[in-house]
């Protein structure tokens, strides 16, 4: 079994046009949970960070097309990221410290990362496990 698993986005109709005119296609969007880490791709944007730095998961939707079709998106309120290739349901996943994403020089930094992976209840479900395990090993050390 492999140590890293690869969860693809689920594309929407509605949403592929959009994302492919920002770089944005079922080649260049993934999120890799290996034993210590998550790394998240969306065409130009990426998100790694440790999983011990993951404090929360949590299943979400329905999301509004025009908030959340095209390229990554910022919310205002919260500065929280947003991967996005359907409006049914996502993964939100909070970080104790903020991650870089939106901005390639790192000065904007993001307390939590929606996706919207084909599979939202697995990736949900092995977060929280690889997470628990991540803070239990820590916390040993």
């Amino acid at each position: 079994m492999s140590e890293i698993e690869r969860f693809r986005f689920s594309f929407a109709p509605a949403y592929r046009l959009p994302a492919h005119a920002f770089g944005i296609r079922p080649a260049t969007a993934w999120v890799d949970v290996g034993a210590r880490a998550l790394d998240a791709r969306f065409g130009p944007w990426r998100v790694s960070t440790p999983l011990a730095n993951v404090t929360d998961v949590a299943v979400t939707g329905p999301y509004a097309f025009w908030k959340t079709a095209g390229p990554a998106r910022l919310a205002i309120t919260d500065r929280g990221l947003t991967f996005a290739t359907n409006g049914d349901r996502g993964v939100l996943i909070s970080f104790r410290a903020p991650v870089r994403g939106l901005d390639p020089l790192g000065v904007l930094r993001h307390p939590e990362l929606t996706v919207t992976v084909a599979d939202v209840d697995r990736l949900a479900e092995l977060l929280r496990a690889r997470c628990e395990r991540s803070r239990a090993d820590n916390s040993r050390a």
